[in-house]
């Protein structure tokens, strides 16, 4: 037997949100490696703070991409796990060598707005197909960025006149 027969899901009505949620993977995978590469690469006068955030997002992205596989494999779904397939699906786009911090900020809210927009596309179709755990995991998702978003954007405000 499938896993959907046990969790009582309907298996066409799942299948979109699987396919969703394999975009959003190979987003998450692109997003992860260009958040190594921002950590490794970053100079300047913010290298301490920004050095460390990038490492902590990175380690929350890995997380991320483990959940989003295991609930694909939940959902009766094969995750992709070749970076070749990634590149070809992804929304995000390889960064190389970015040193600057605007120019990595900027990506990341960036990707944060891709991210985002794709999470609710998945929390409305899970919802339809009452898929309650992958509803779950979006809204988690969303609570957690639209907060990170939030502070990156505070953080790379102009400092205040006066």
């Amino acid at each position: 037997m499938r896993t959907l027969d046990y969790i009582h899901l309907d298996a066409s009505k799942v299948s979109t949100v699987v396919n969703e949620l394999q975009q959003l993977l190979a987003d998450f995978q692109l997003f992860y490696t260009n958040l190594r590469g921002f950590h490794w690469n970053i100079t300047g006068k913010r290298f301490f703070v920004l050095h460390s955030k990038f490492e902590e997002m990175y380690d929350d992205v890995a997380g991320k991409v483990d959940e989003l596989a295991e609930r694909i494999l939940m959902l009766d779904g094969t995750p992709e796990n070749r970076y070749s397939e990634y590149i070809k699906v992804s929304r995000v786009k390889e960064m190389t060598a970015v040193s600057c911090a605007n120019e990595a900020l900027e990506n990341v809210l960036d990707t944060l707005g891709l991210l985002i927009e794709k999470e609710r596309s998945i929390l409305s179709l899970a919802s339809d197909a009452n898929d309650e755990g992958t509803v779950s995991l979006m809204s988690d998702y969303l609570k957690e960025q639209e907060k990170l978003v939030w502070m990156l954007v505070a953080y790379n405000s102009r400092e205040c006149k006066g």
